[in-house]
């Protein structure tokens, strides 16, 4: 059974439970985060389930307990692991240095930009600076816009039959939002990027 069918067995087994339902699927959402399960239909399966305000709602509460959870494993208990994780992420330098100098500033960006790997970063950030709180907040505030659209396409789908197979023109507000994710990638990546470039200047003085 594929990743895509598991999670799709689970949402329907959760959307069965009642009142049980939204903590269930919280408890999955956290796991799936911290497992490296990608999020996205576990969230377009909330919009479907409960809708755009609730889903967004349990979501959000899954998503950042779950990175908080990684963080926390990141800086405590599985440090070489995740260090040898990054060897090949080349930004991740970059990334270190810039949250040492804006801390939460970092965090957030990242996660408004839909290009940088959000299960591996949850773990990554613990080998940082940032402390556990702005970590939080940042996080939990930077995975709002992405959350309530995902969340909202979901509600769009209809059933769970069909998640991940409805084909369909985007929205306006979807397109504003993945303008958001747009434009925090170019800030972040700038700034990023000048950041790596200082630092190595000030190695070639």
């Amino acid at each position: 059974m594929g990743i895509q069918q598991l999670i799709t067995h689970l949402l329907d087994w959760v959307e069965h439970l009642g009142f049980w339902a939204p903590l269930a699927f919280i408890i999955i959402y956290n796991l799936a985060t911290i497992l490296f399960i990608p999020g996205s239909l576990l969230t377009l399966g909330a919009g479907i389930i409960f809708g755009v305000i609730w889903g967004s709602i349990y979501v959000s509460i899954g998503s950042v307990m779950g990175a908080t959870f990684a963080f926390l494993i990141g800086r405590y208990f599985t440090r070489d692991w995740v260090a040898r994780k990054l060897e090949n992420y080349e930004n991740f330098q970059a990334i270190d240095q810039a949250v040492g100098e804006e801390g939460w500033k970092i965090v957030g960006l990242t996660r408004l930009s839909p290009i940088f790997p959000f299960n591996l970063l949850n773990y990554a950030f613990g080998l940082t600076n940032v402390s556990l709180k702005d970590y939080f907040l940042a996080s939990w505030i930077g995975m709002l816009p992405g959350t309530i659209l995902y969340v909202y396409v979901g509600s769009l789908v209809g059933s769970l039959a069909q998640l991940g197979t409805a084909e369909r023109s985007r929205t306006l507000i979807e397109w504003l939002l993945y303008g958001i994710g747009l434009m925090a990638t170019l800030i972040v990546t700038l700034y990023i990027t000048r950041i790596a470039q200082n630092a190595l200047n000030q190695k070639i003085k």
